[in-house]
């Protein structure tokens, strides 16, 4: 797998149990942090295509703020069904907090 790394945020714009959703490259990135740690899904719900970076976050599920649908931020695996939503690669270096969108 190969990708480039991107900036998506600064670790001081991120304080644990936050849901942000933002562009990079393009694409729209859903960036949590949980207990000081960072996950990144794909932004865009599947359903219907909601906003899952403004969605509620409890734990590490949050909720698609249209439709309530669920999904484990850690992992995409959607919380009643097999679906599992795209997610990212996260690294910090410094205060940046980098995304990678992998490719085979």
């Amino acid at each position: 797998m190969t990708g480039e790394w991107h900036h998506l945020a600064n670790v001081d714009e991120c304080g644990s149990g936050t849901a942000r959703e933002l562009v990079v490259a393009g694409r729209v990135v859903a960036l949590y942090c949980i207990d000081g740690q960072y996950h990144a899904m794909d932004g865009i719900c599947p359903h219907q295509g909601g906003p899952l970076g403004k969605g509620q976050l409890d734990g590490c599920i949050v909720t698609c703020p249209w439709h309530g649908w669920q999904y484990d931020v850690t992992n995409g695996q959607h919380e009643t069904t097999p679906l599992r939503h795209t997610t990212f690669d996260i690294r910090v270096e410094g205060n940046d907090i980098l995304v990678c969108f992998s490719h085979d």
